[in-house]
């Protein structure tokens, strides 16, 4: 995996950018797909199209931003194939890809420092999924999307 889509609404330019400009420091190829006017934009339709830009290139990952969080990623779970998880600390970043196999990270631009978010990425795309007993449960989610 070398290619990490992002996407965000116009509360998370600046974590967006420091995120991108992170993520290429370390070699990634970032497809940026947000909000980089500033203008009011609609997290639903950005969630949907990091979503679909992920599922279609399924060995990559996506960073999806809005200003908890919570909106873009209720978007990005509504494309078939698309796992979002909502993460605010290092933990949670950890498990959504050891036991959901999440292929996209969500995070608040309003909620938590720039900092911790690049901590929370990076920590992100170094897990693993587990497998195993989590791989029957991801695979139920799996199975109602067809």
């Amino acid at each position: 995996m070398n290619k990490i889509y992002i996407a965000n609404d116009h509360t998370a330019i600046e974590m967006k950018n420091a995120i991108k400009n992170h993520l290429e420091k370390k070699g990634y190829e970032v497809i940026d797909l947000g909000n980089n006017d500033g203008n009011s934009c609609n997290y639903a339709n950005i969630g949907i199209t990091l979503a679909e830009a992920v599922v279609t290139d399924e060995n990559n990952k996506g960073i999806a931003l809005c200003g908890t969080g919570i909106g873009i990623s209720i978007a990005a779970n509504k494309v078939k194939g698309a796992r979002a998880g909502l993460v605010y600390e290092v933990q949670t970043a950890e498990l959504t890809r050891q036991h959901n196999n999440a292929n996209i990270l969500a995070t608040g631009a309003r909620l938590i420092a720039v900092d911790k978010a690049l901590l929370l990425v990076d920590t992100f795309l170094n897990t693993e999924f587990e497998g195993g007993r989590h791989q029957e449960r991801v695979g139920t989610l799996d199975e109602y999307n067809k």
